[in-house]
């Protein structure tokens, strides 16, 4: 049994330690029903479960939440339409989202991987010093992406940091899918 100051008051008797709370004019507490023997404690609980709320909602408060916001590109993305999608993806760094750089491929552009992977370049180059690769470019069946994040405040990155962490070609696996086998003509 635990008192309203916190002190211990020892074992005691489920009636006496209930006939104590209501002469305080306060509830009595069930805190740990597990241990042997249950622990129990003499508090106002509507006061508890207020405070309890106040401390979830200030924690609530200082939380950050860090979203992943993603740009699309394709093989043959224009350099102006890449210095417009890096103004955007600095926006999202600017208010601490992470993004998704993704370049998807359509038909025939699979056979040219390595198109893609320079459009990647590019883009990375745009963004220079203001972005950090979170994680490096991978395929992911059609799609081609990397994962960039904001440069963490108070931290410097020097230029071209965010192009080293590219490797200058696609790895010997990403191999373009075969062609699936040709049926022979039949003749009627």
């Amino acid at each position: 049994m635990i008192g309203k100051d916190g002190e211990q008051l020892g074992i005691l008797d489920t009636r006496v330690a209930r006939d104590m709370a209501q002469e305080m004019g306060v509830d009595l507490v069930n805190v740990s029903p597990t241990t042997d023997p249950p622990v129990c404690k003499i508090m106002d609980y509507g006061k508890f479960k207020y405070e309890e709320k106040k401390k979830q909602k200030v924690a609530k408060q200082k939380q950050v939440v860090v979203e992943v916001k993603e740009v699309q590109l394709r093989p043959k993305t224009d350099l102006h339409d890449l210095e417009h999608k890096a103004k955007n993806t600095l926006k999202f760094l600017a208010e601490g989202n992470k993004t998704k750089v993704t370049v998807f491929y359509r038909g025939r552009e699979l056979q040219n991987i390595a198109m893609g992977w320079q459009t990647l370049q590019d883009f990375a180059k745009l963004l220079d010093d203001q972005a950090t690769l979170e994680a490096p470019p991978k395929m992911e069946g059609k799609r081609l992406s990397c994962l960039v994040g904001p440069v963490p405040k108070g931290k410097k990155v020097a230029p071209g940091t965010l192009v080293q962490g590219f490797p200058s070609e696609p790895p010997a696996s990403y191999r373009p899918p075969a062609a699936p086998p040709r049926r022979p003509f039949k003749k009627r």
